[in-house]
């Protein structure tokens, strides 16, 4: 059976099977205010229209959260937002990619298999200018950079080098400034005994440190490559 699914992971989309999904703006905000807000749970009629549109008195807002859960789209029949009096909800089938991340990286984490990570190579809605959603992009950022990382480290125990650079890399990519994925990067060089890799992929972090940040690596990563020269590097 086709299932109705709601993409908040690098831009937004509603899909019902392979069928894209119409949503008019105010109705993209809804969806993605109940899929992050209240995932599995209900939400206040009330407090979603607030978040919504903050500036409006209280009657016009409820009025405008009415249109647009008249608005949603309903595939051949599947309603995607139940609602009564108080609160409304997603309905129990309809799928978020945001939640699959998470579970990914919660599988990454507790050592399990995890098939496809490429979820865990986008941002949350990144291009959206909404208050309400800062917490949650930043902790789905934090959460999906360490599960990268994480992966990373037991490919490369593997010695599934490739592997592991791909991952590693990918964190560099949610944050060119996060030196645990540099390091990341650099341990994998290194067992692959790529010396010169790992000295590239270190000085380019130092570089990029310095120019953004006015500062130098700390004595960890130095560390690493150090023994590769056999002085500090950065002096």
């Amino acid at each position: 059976m086709s299932v109705v699914r709601v993409c908040l992971l690098g831009d937004f989309a509603v899909t019902f099977g392979d069928e894209p999904q119409r949503v008019s703006r105010a109705g993209q905000r809804l969806l993605a205010l109940l899929a992050v807000d209240s995932p599995g749970g209900r939400a206040r009629r009330a407090g979603v229209a607030e978040r919504l549109w903050p500036d409006l008195p209280a009657g016009r807002a409820a009025s405008n959260l009415r249109s647009t859960l008249w608005r949603l789209p309903r595939p051949r029949g599947r309603v995607v937002v139940r609602s009564d009096q108080t609160s409304l909800c997603l309905t129990e089938d309809v799928q978020v990619d945001l939640a699959v991340a998470h579970r990914l990286a919660a599988e990454v984490v507790d050592d399990a298999p995890a098939p496809d990570l490429s979820l865990l190579h986008l941002d949350l809605l990144p291009d959206w200018d909404e208050p309400w959603l800062d917490p949650v992009r930043e902790s789905h950022r934090q959460r999906r950079l360490h599960a990268l990382e994480r992966y990373a480290q037991a490919l490369r125990q593997e010695g599934r080098f490739s592997e592991a650079l791909a991952a590693a890399l990918a964190a560099v990519s949610g944050e060119p400034l996060r030196e645990t994925a540099h390091r990341q990067v650099i341990a994998v060089h290194l067992a692959e005994g790529n010396h010169g890799e790992a000295l590239r992929q270190y000085d380019a972090y130092r570089r990029l440190l310095a120019t953004e940040l006015g500062l130098r690596p700390s004595p960890a990563i130095r560390d690493v490559v150090a023994p590769l020269l056999g002085r500090p590097i950065d002096r």
